[in-house]
């Protein structure tokens, strides 16, 4: 491996841990966990083969899954990762895979099991194991939720926990560092996971724990200034959210005035985005950025599209042909001032983006395309640079105020790549936008209003391709309906509904009402994620 590839590998930068992912709801959580114990890991799908693995992990976790480990078509790992040397952690269905592998035998269980349960310890001081349970009380409230159980554990494995249920909630090998647990410690349900996962990666695998945004600002600033090298150039994808803006700080801060920020107005932004977005970054923020008006270019090509995946697709395909052109203007610019050639695209694409388009396509198949990883031109010409790819929002928003960006930037709402035009559900029109777009305005204004803005994580407001019935006046109405949506969420991998106060509610529909012509009817969703997803598409 090259300097310039091994730079590209923040696994390359700290000690990692490999989480392989067999498809569950909860995997994500075990990243998360593990990142806030202030070790970095990477999330792949349990098809990863090991001899194409791009580092050496410091440990191996085996997520839980969907399936039944006696399911024909289930998922299994490669038994390459039992001979990496190093330890290895299966939870839930993770376990019954180890027990596949080396010797022991898994079965249905008469019942399934699913809720709390109380995990009674018995590791011994003298063993290894000891270390995984280490300040963890016995008993402890653990989290279950399976279908199968072991049914004998392999040779050489021990027992040290049970439940009333479940003889072999854990078990570990008697010599090697390969552990095994039933239940489910990511979640906040088993109260004591986090320290046992803690335990896992700093104890037992002897992670540094130096994951922090103060560190990664630093290393991340040196990896790009290898990636772009002394004179080439990056033109950057910005839209004045969080992601885009920290990206963009990060990349200035990199290689100065090399990088270009290209604003692209694609016709499905917020109310006065395009303005405001000038005054942050270029006014306020000294960010070189050009605004290319490509509104007409955008919905000429929706026009007529109403499914959300050709969308996605066409808005993807179209910022990057524009970013082209964008970019030829600017290439030119630059050689000629001895900047160097535009060599690289700058996108704001977070983990969870990451996770969702590499997660094991199992029941948990990709969901939809999104904007930051899906929908680009095969043909393109620039290579892509994601200087964020590898955190979560939190992270992300931690690294901009030790960037100094002001916060109310760090804390804005996140924006969808393809815009409005996954929030007006059926055709986009510029009469359609306008009218999600004016409502979506008096819905943040009320928030901010309200003191809500900061509780809530996302907040925006949709267009229904349906018309009701309505009075106004003396005049009967047949209008349309906007939806509003808001959520709570940590790393929008899940999220609940915001409980509204119903004053702030009265007050956010009697104003879209009134004021935004073509609606007669408000209603708010009270959906979570999952089944649900965040955007309406």
């Amino acid at each position: 491996m090259s300097s310039i590839e091994a730079a590209a590998q923040v696994s390359n930068m700290y000690d990692t841990v490999l989480i392989l992912d067999f498809g569950s709801q909860y995997s994500h959580l075990i990243t998360r966990r593990i990142r806030e114990a202030g070790v970095y890991c990477e999330l792949l799908p349990c098809t990863q083969k090991i001899s194409e693995l791009k580092f050496k992990p410091k440990g191996v976790i085996l997520s839980g899954s969907p399936y039944s480990i006696t399911d024909e078509g289930a998922p299994h790992v490669d038994p390459e990762v039992f001979n990496l040397g190093v330890p290895i952690l299966g939870i839930c269905y993770g376990l019954q895979e180890i027990a596949r592998n080396l010797g022991g035998e898994t079965s249905l269980a008469v019942k399934r099991e699913y809720g709390h349960a109380e995990l009674h310890l018995d590791p011994q001081a003298d063993h290894h194991s000891y270390k995984l349970f280490q300040d963890v009380p016995s008993p402890t409230n653990v989290w279950m939720s399976h279908g199968d159980h072991l049914e004998s554990p392999p040779t050489d494995f021990v027992i040290i926990g049970s439940t009333s249920t479940s003889a072999y909630a854990a078990v570990a090998h008697n010599s090697l560092p390969i552990y095994g647990i039933q239940f489910h410690p990511e979640v906040t349900h088993s109260v004591d996971g986090a320290l046992l996962l803690r335990n896992f990666v700093i104890g037992i695998c002897q992670c540094e724990a130096n994951w922090t945004m103060s560190s990664f600002i630093d290393k991340e600033l040196e990896r790009i200034r290898t990636l772009v090298g002394p004179t080439g150039s990056v033109i950057g994808a910005v839209s004045g959210g969080v992601d885009s803006t920290v990206a963009a700080v990060l990349m200035k801060r990199a290689i100065g005035d090399r990088f270009h920020a290209v604003l692209v107005d694609n016709g499905v932004m917020r109310l006065n985005e395009c303005e405001q977005v000038k005054k942050t970054l270029a006014d306020n923020l000294g960010i070189n950025l050009t605004v290319a008006d490509a509104s007409e270019l955008f919905l000429g090509r929706l026009k007529g599209v109403t499914d959300p995946e050709r969308k996605r697709k066409i808005i993807g395909n179209t910022f990057i042909e524009v970013f082209e052109a964008e970019s030829h203007k600017i290439d030119e610019i630059s050689r000629q001032s001895g900047l160097g050639p535009i060599e690289w695209l700058l996108q704001g694409t977070l983990y969870p983006d990451v996770i969702e388009s590499i997660s094991f396509k199992g029941p948990s198949a990709t969901i939809k395309s999104h904007h930051n990883v899906g929908g680009l031109l095969e043909d393109m010409r620039l290579k892509l640079i994601e200087p964020l790819r590898e955190l979560f929002k939190d992270e992300v928003r931690a690294l901009g105020e030790l960037l100094g960006i002001h916060e109310d930037l760090i804390w804005r709402h996140p924006f969808p790549g393809p815009g409005i035009a996954i929030r007006v559900l059926g055709e986009v029109t510029p009469s359609q936008v306008q009218i999600a777009r004016l409502a979506d305005n008096i819905y943040i204004e009320e928030i901010k209003k309200a003191g809500l803005y900061r509780q809530i994580s996302q907040a925006y407001a949709a267009l229904l391709p349906v018309r009701s019935v309505g009075v106004m006046g003396d005049q009967r109405t047949y209008e349309q309906v906007i939806a509003l949506r808001a959520v709570e969420t940590k790393d929008f991998m899940t999220a609940d509904w915001f409980p509204m106060p119903i004053e702030t509610l009265k007050r956010i529909s009697n104003r879209i009402i009134n004021e935004v012509k073509g609606v007669n009817r408000v209603l708010y969703d009270v959906s979570s994620k999952p089944p649900s997803t965040i955007e309406f598409e």
